[in-house]
């Protein structure tokens, strides 16, 4: 075979994507009242779901059954073949069994099927074939469609993984709709890495108060950074008024400001008349996600987080969310203060 082109080597994968897409989209216009029995099946279950599927669409099926468990319905998958090896003993009669065929004639899931009809065990198919032996068995079919692989041989699955791919995310996310799946369990399931991080409520990520710089309006900038720092350095002073209140925020960067200018006889002004009023804040009890987003659309460096009645009870700092994205697109650290 002559080597191909870039141009060629590009169109070859621009048909691929588009024939997937366009089946996904098909997909789509077709689903009718088999998917919303299917889903209500799923949000019904008082078991777990188990997912099976044979070569490729097994693989498409571990896929589906962990999005299944991470978004609030119980579930896990079934090799079935080692199925008929003694791990149908994994089936239980509260179960749900929920199959991945495309033709509906794969010989290991069809040998499991009298096994989950005898415990009596609801059954959804997603496959191409209402009329096929896995079609015939299920409780309910949701249908592929008959589909062309988009592979040069028509041979691979690749369309109709992508189907069946993208309807198990569909039951999946659908059912997650049903259960009234929160924020709080999406976090509840996904405690680490920088998605259990965004997931986190701001006072889980910032610095309590008694670990931040705090000042009195009246107090002046000189004596303010003459004090001992708190155990971690911070860039940024909270100023609170008599009453409790936040009444501003003064950073490493106002002071470099200062210096900038030539206003050195503002070190001995009360750091209430140099501060920047109304700072941008978090809202205790809110998503760490949130604090960030202000930090990204503000380009700050420091956030305070209040309560409801506007006194300050800690400080988040981009420092401490090393390993969360709280970078622009531009690759550059939400820096400044606020506007």
């Amino acid at each position: 075979m002559a080597e191909m082109t870039d141009v060629a080597l590009l169109e070859q994968g621009q048909q691929i994507l588009k024939a997937e897409a366009a089946a996904v989209a098909q997909a789509a216009e077709t689903l009718d009242e088999a998917f919303c029995w299917a889903a209500r099946l799923l949000h019904h279950c008082t078991g777990s779901v188990v997912v099976t599927g044979m070569g490729k669409a097994g693989l498409v099926g571990r896929k589906i059954a962990a999005t299944l468990a991470s978004t609030g319905t119980p579930s896990h998958y079934l090799h079935p073949a080692e199925a008929m090896h003694g791990d149908l003993g994994v089936l239980r009669r509260d179960d749900l069994v929920l199959a991945f065929s495309q033709s509906g004639e794969t010989d290991e899931v069809t040998q499991i099927l009298p096994h989950i009809r005898t415990r009596g065990i609801s059954l959804i198919a997603v496959t191409a074939r209402a009329d096929s032996t896995l079609g015939r068995a299920a409780d309910v079919v949701v249908g592929t469609g008959r589909l062309g692989e988009a592979d040069p041989l028509g041979m691979a699955p690749s369309t109709s993984t992508t189907v069946m791919l993208a309807l198990g995310d569909s039951l999946a996310l659908v059912a997650s709709v049903l259960r009234g799946f929160s924020h709080d369990d999406f976090a509840a399931r996904h405690p680490g890495g920088s998605l259990g991080m965004r997931l986190l409520r701001v006072e889980d990520a910032m610095r309590p108060l008694e670990r931040c710089r705090t000042a009195s309006p009246d107090e002046t900038v000189r004596s303010v950074f003459a004090r001992p720092l708190p155990d971690r350095r911070t860039g940024a002073v909270m100023i609170i008024a008599a009453t409790g209140r936040l009444e501003g925020i003064f950073t490493d960067s106002d002071l470099a400001r200062l210096f900038e200018h030539r206003h050195d006889h503002a070190l001995d002004r009360p750091i209430g008349d140099v501060m920047t009023k109304q700072p941008a804040c978090a809202r205790q009890g809110s998503r760490l996600e949130e604090a960030i987003a202000i930090l990204e659309r503000r380009r700050l460096s420091e956030l305070p987080v209040v309560d409801k009645a506007g006194r300050p009870c800690g400080l988040i700092d981009v420092v401490d969310l090393v390993g969360v994205e709280v970078a622009h697109a531009d690759g550059a650290a939400a820096r400044g203060v606020a506007a």
